[in-house]
């Protein structure tokens, strides 16, 4: 996401006065343009796909009842994701034996290091076969296999394009924590897909049949 030019940064003002003064229609246009964003935030930490549309739309209640807190420090959108973060996390805290635990990988920490495995056929992914059903299936379930600090970290980033400095705020981490945990994500993405080169999506590998797809 880029910054609001001056021109969208008074729109997005003029909306949030309106629905502070309690326009629904208002806050709908603020809130329609992060309807995907919010649900992808709450998957990237719920890895369900009723938990995380729940928690978006208690973060779309949350943030209507409380949009006069809205000060414009940041932008409405990445401030409604913090909201639905927020409300992933706790949702996650209170069930946490239904979390599944994501694939062995060598690391060490939340933020250890990560060792890639070495693939020397990797090579990148052809657009043309981003269509082919086991491909997509197999990013969705690369994707859950992954820990929820480096889901959220690559679904914030690559996926929903936020700055590096929106990621931070949104998480409340910092930029550098951004950084490390998006490039550990990028690895392991990497080579969790790496081997469905030589078509072993369709025959079950191990690493792909102990993750969930979403």
């Amino acid at each position: 996401m880029e910054a609001l030019n001056p021109s969208l940064e008074t729109r997005e003002s003029e909306l949030v006065q309106k629905a502070g003064a309690g326009c629904r229609e208002a806050f709908y246009q603020l809130v329609q343009p992060c309807e995907r964003v919010l649900f992808a935030s709450a998957m990237a930490i719920l890895n369900n796909e009723a938990d995380a549309e729940e928690a978006a739309q208690e973060a779309v209640l949350k943030a209507f009842t409380n949009i006069s807190r809205f000060r414009g420090e940041c932008k409405f959108s990445t401030w409604i994701i913090q909201i639905c973060i927020n409300e992933a996390r706790t949702k996650i805290n209170k069930a946490r034996k239904y979390l599944y635990e994501s694939i062995d990988e060598p690391e060490n920490g939340e933020d250890g290091d990560y060792f890639p495995r070495d693939f020397a056929d990797w090579r990148e992914i052809p657009s043309e076969a981003l269509q082919r059903k086991e491909l997509r299936e197999a990013l969705q379930r690369a994707m859950a296999s992954l820990p929820e600090n480096y889901r959220e970290v690559l679904i914030l980033r690559d996926i929903q394009h936020l700055s590096t400095e929106e990621t931070a705020l949104v998480l409340g981490i910092g930029k550098g924590n951004v950084k490390t945990r998006l490039l550990r994500a990028r690895l392991q993405m990497r080579d969790a897909l790496a081997p469905g080169f030589d078509g072993n999506w369709s025959l079950g590998r191990p690493e792909y049949t102990k993750v969930r797809a979403w």
